[in-house]
C-alpha cells in the first residue's frame, strides 16, 4: 500500500538511484561496458588533461617567480643577465628540496618516470604507486623550475597514470580494463602537452601499452581529443613550436640526405641513452665511496649544474627556446653543435642525481640542434640541390626523440601534427625509420625498456620474456592431497639436498632449476625460524608451463581483440 502512494517523482528518484547502484555494482563485478567505458575515457581524459595543464603552468608560474622573467618561453636569454651567485644557488636549493621530498615519500629515493609507467601496464594491471608518483610529480616541477635539464612530458605521463590507478582501484577493474585506462591517462596527457591528439593516442598504444588492440582505439581516441581541447581552451589552437616558414624539398634528390642524418641521429639517440646510464652509474659509485647521503646526491647535482648554467644558460628546464631556435635556423653550425653536446652533458648529470623529469624534450632539443648542425653543413656542400637547413633541424628533431621513446609512429605524427606538410612528413618518416632501426639494435629498443632491463625487468623481449615474472610458486603448484601429488619421502630427500623454492618465487625463478637439472617436481616451503622447512607441497614443470601457457593466451587474446 504504501509503495502505491509514492509520488511520480519519487518512484522516478528511487529506479534512478537504484540503476545508478546496480550499475556500479556490475562495473565493479564485470568490468564497464563499451558505452560506460567511453564515459569513463573521457573522465580520465578531462582529469589527466587538467594535471598535463596545471603542472605546465606551475612550472612556468615558479620559475617566473624564481628567475624573475615575465615570458618563461625566453628563459635561457633573460637567465644570461641574472647574477652568476643566482644561477648557481637555484638548482643547489632545489636539488634540496627535491632530496628531501623523494627520501621522505618514496622507499628508494627514486624519482617515477614513463618507463615505471610501461611496467604497470605489463606487470600491475595498468597500476602505479600512488604515493611515490604524486611525490615525483614535486620533485620534477622543483626540478624543472629551478634549472635542471629535463622535461615535463615524462612526469606529466606517469602523474596522469595515477590518476588512471586510483579509478582502476574504485572500480575493481581487471588487467585489461586497468591496461586501458591508463592508456586513456598516456594519450590525454601526451595530447595536452602537444597539442597532438592523433600521436597521443597512437603514443599510448604505442610506447605504454605496446599494441594496437582495436577494442582499445576508441576509449584512448576520446581521451586523447579531451586532453587536447583542455589545451587547446587555454593556450588556442597553436602548436608547441614556432616553425620556420616552409622549405623547399628537392624531392628525390634530397631523400638520401634524409638516410643520413637518420644513422647520424640514431648515434646520437644512442649516445644520449648510454651517457645518461653511465653518470648514473658514476654517480652511484661516487656517492658509495665518499659517503653521501641520498638525500644530498640531487643538491650535489644542482651545483654542478649550476655551474654549467653560468656560462651556458641554455641547459636550464625543457629548452624551448633553444629548440624553437634551431627549428626556425637561429644559430650558428658551431653553436648548434656546442648547445647539443652540453644538452646530453646536462640530462645526464640531471638524472643522475635523481632529480626529477623525464627526456622527451631533451631528445627533442638535442634531434633539433643535431639536424640543424647537419642541414647547415648539407646544404653548404650541395646549395643547389637541397631545402633549408630548418626542414633538417625538424627531421632530427623527430628522428632522435623517436628513437629515444622508442615511438617512431608517434613521433612521426606529432611533426606531422605540427607542419601539416606530407612532403616534410615524408622526409621526417625516412630520417625516423632508419635512426630507430639503428639505436633499437644498440640498446634493448628504447631509452625506457632499457632503463628497465639495467633493473631487471625484461620487457624488451616481449611477453615470453616478462610474464613469468608474473606468475607465482603459490598460484600453480600441488598439495600434498591434490591427485598425483608429489609424495612426502621424495619432497624431504630434494629438501635434504638444498632443492627447493618458496611459495612466494616467480616462475621466472623456478624454470632455471628445472632446466638445469631436470626435474619432475620441485619441493614448495617455507623456512622457519628454528630452520625447519615447512612443506606446502611441489611445483611440477608440466602445471609451471600449463599456467605459463594460460597466460600467453590470455595476452594475445587482448592484444588481438
Amino acid at each position: 500500500m504504501a509503495e502505491s502512494k509514492q509520488s511520480y517523482p519519487q518512484k522516478a528518484l528511487r529506479e534512478i538511484v537504484t540503476g545508478f547502484s546496480q550499475t556500479l555494482l556490475l562495473i565493479r563485478n564485470r568490468g564497464p561496458n563499451q558505452i560506460q567505458f567511453w564515459f569513463i575515457a573521457l573522465a580520465i581524459g578531462v582529469a589527466s588533461g587538467f594535471s598535463a595543464l596545471l603542472f605546465r603552468k606551475g612550472i612556468n608560474a615558479l620559475q617566473a617567480f624564481l628567475y624573475g622573467t615575465d615570458d618563461v618561453r625566453q628563459l635561457h636569454s633573460f637567465a644570461s643577465d641574472l647574477p652568476w651567485y643566482w644561477i648557481l644557488m637555484l638548482p643547489i636549493l632545489g636539488g634540496l628540496v627535491v632530496g628531501i621530498i623523494l627520501n621522505w615519500f618514496t622507499p628508494d629515493g627514486r624519482v617515477r618516470s614513463v618507463a615505471d609507467v610501461i611496467e604497470g601496464a605489463a606487470l600491475n594491471e595498468g597500476r602505479m604507486e600512488k604515493r611515490a608518483g604524486i611525490a615525483s610529480a614535486f620533485a620534477s616541477l622543483i626540478t624543472l623550475s629551478t634549472g635542471g635539464s629535463t622535461g615535463r612530458e615524462g612526469p606529466v605521463v606517469h602523474l596522469a597514470g595515477v590518476i588512471s590507478s586510483w579509478v582502476s582501484n574504485r572500480l575493481h577493474a581487471n588487467g585489461v580494463t586497468g591496461r586501458d585506462l591508463l592508456g586513456c591517462a598516456v594519450a590525454a596527457a601526451v595530447s595536452a602537452s602537444f597539442n597532438a591528439p592523433i600521436a597521443g593516442a597512437i603514443f599510448a598504444l604505442e610506447v605504454v601499452l605496446r599494441h594496437f588492440a582495436v577494442h582499445a582505439f576508441a576509449p584512448i581516441a576520446i581521451a586523447s581529443v579531451a586532453g587536447t581541447v583542455i589545451n587547446r581552451l587555454e593556450f588556442g589552437d597553436v602548436t608547441e613550436f614556432t616553425l620556420a616558414a616552409e622549405g623547399a624539398l628537392s624531392f628525390y634528390v634530397e631523400l638520401p640526405a634524409f638516410v643520413l642524418l637518420g644513422l647520424l641521429c640514431g648515434f646520437v639517440a644512442v649516445l644520449m641513452m648510454r651517457a645518461i646510464f653511465m653518470a648514473d652509474d658514476f654517480g652511484s659509485w661516487v656517492q658509495e665511496r665518499i659517503g653521501l647521503p641520498p638525500v644530498l646526491r640531487p643538491a650535489l647535482t644542482g651545483a654542478m649544474l649550476g655551474l654549467l648554467a653560468i656560462g651556458f644558460p641554455h641547459i636550464i628546464g625543457v629548452g624551448y627556446e633553444t629548440t624553437s631556435a634551431a627549428l626556425t635556423g637561429s644559430l650558428l653550425l658551431r653553436e648548434a653543435v656546442v648547445f647539443a653536446f652540453l644538452k646530453v652533458v646536462a640530462v645526464a648529470i640531471t638524472m643522475a642525481g635523481r632529480m626529477g623529469g623525464g627526456v622527451f624534450s631533451p631528445a627533442l632539443m638535442v634531434g633539433a640542434l643535431t639536424g640543424l648542425a647537419f642541414g647547415l653543413v648539407a646544404t653548404a656542400i650541395f646549395p643547389t640541390v637541397s631545402g633549408t637547413a630548418t626542414l633538417y633541424a625538424l627531421a632530427g628533431m623527430g628522428a632522435v626523440a623517436a628513437a629515444v621513446l622508442g615511438a617512431p609512429i608517434s613521433t612521426t605524427l606529432i611533426v606531422f601534427e605540427l607542419t601539416g606538410d606530407w612532403q616534410t612528413g615524408l622526409a621526417v618518416m625516412v630520417a625516423v625509420s632508419l635512426s630507430t632501426a639503428l639505436s633499437s639494435r644498440l640498446v634493448d629498443r628504447s631509452f625506457f625498456l632499457t632503463l628497465l632491463e639495467r633493473r631487471g625487468v625484461h620487457l624488451a623481449a616481449g611477453p615470453q620474456a616478462y610474464l613469468l615474472a608474473t606468475l607465482r610458486v603459490h598460484e600453480c603448484y600441488r598439495k600434498p592431497d591434490a591427485p598425483r601429488a608429489a609424495s612426502d619421502e621424495a619432497c624431504r630427500e630434494l629438501i635434504s639436498q638444498g632443492i627447493y623454492i618458496s611459495p612466494n618465487a616467480t616462475l621466472e625463478q623456478a624454470m632455471p632449476l628445472f632446466e638445469k637439472n631436470n626435474f619432475v617436481f620441485i619441493p614448495v616451503v617455507t623456512l622457519r625460524d628454528d630452520a625447519q622447512p615447512e612443506l606446502h607441497g611441489a611445483l611440477f614443470q608440466v602445471d609451471a608451463l600449463r599456467e605459463f601457457n594460460r597466460e600467453l593466451a590470455a595476452t594475445a587474446q587482448e592484444e588481438h581483440s
